[in-house]
């Protein structure tokens, strides 16, 4: 027998993976070496007789087979990898919509009360100018009756006197302090 091939019979047919097609293409070689090349050699009956040639076959069968085997499991778990996280997806995204609904939500009672506020603080507003000119002009008004001026030599206050007196429970300036009216 060769030194070659003998040495391809010893190595176990050891197949490096980044050399798979150049050693398929060797034992396939070997093979047709073995069948042909030797046959008028005195050991080609003993190499044929003792079936190492099917030996050789279902040697590169079975490993063809765990290898096949091999990328199926492979591929089931990267199948099953992508699924998981696909699921991992579609529940985040569940979930983020999820908060986003209860943000949203939330914004718009905020916003509800917002306006709500706004409304109020305006009608606030308005009330506060009415009563300061109210103040304003009963201020005037009791101004008028507590300092009396003479005009054409009769005291103003006294063409009121009736009205005066049947106002006299009001005898001091209203002051009202801005912190009343605040929210």
């Amino acid at each position: 027998m060769s030194p070659v091939v003998s040495e391809i019979l010893r190595s176990g047919f050891m197949i490096n993976s980044s050399l798979r097609r150049r050693t398929h293409l060797v034992q396939s070689f070997s093979v047709v070496f073995l069948h042909c090349g030797n046959s008028n050699s005195p050991g080609s009956t003993l190499l044929q007789n003792s079936g190492s040639e099917y030996d050789l076959h279902q040697l590169m069968d079975q490993r063809k087979r765990r290898r096949m085997e091999s990328n199926r499991e492979s591929a089931r778990r990267s199948r099953m990898r992508k699924q998981k996280h696909l699921h991992d997806l579609m529940v985040q995204l569940s979930r983020l919509r999820k908060e986003n609904h209860q943000i949203l939500t939330s914004i718009n009672f905020t916003t509800h009360q917002y306006l709500n506020m706004e409304a109020e603080n305006s009608a606030l507003g308005a009330q506060i100018m009415e009563l300061s000119q109210r103040l304003d002009s009963l201020n005037e008004i009791l101004n008028y009756f507590n300092n009396p001026t003479i005009s054409n030599g009769v005291y103003e206050s006294e063409a009121f006197e009736t009205s005066a007196e049947s106002l006299s429970c009001i005898y001091q300036p209203i002051v009202v302090s801005g912190g009343i009216f605040q929210y």
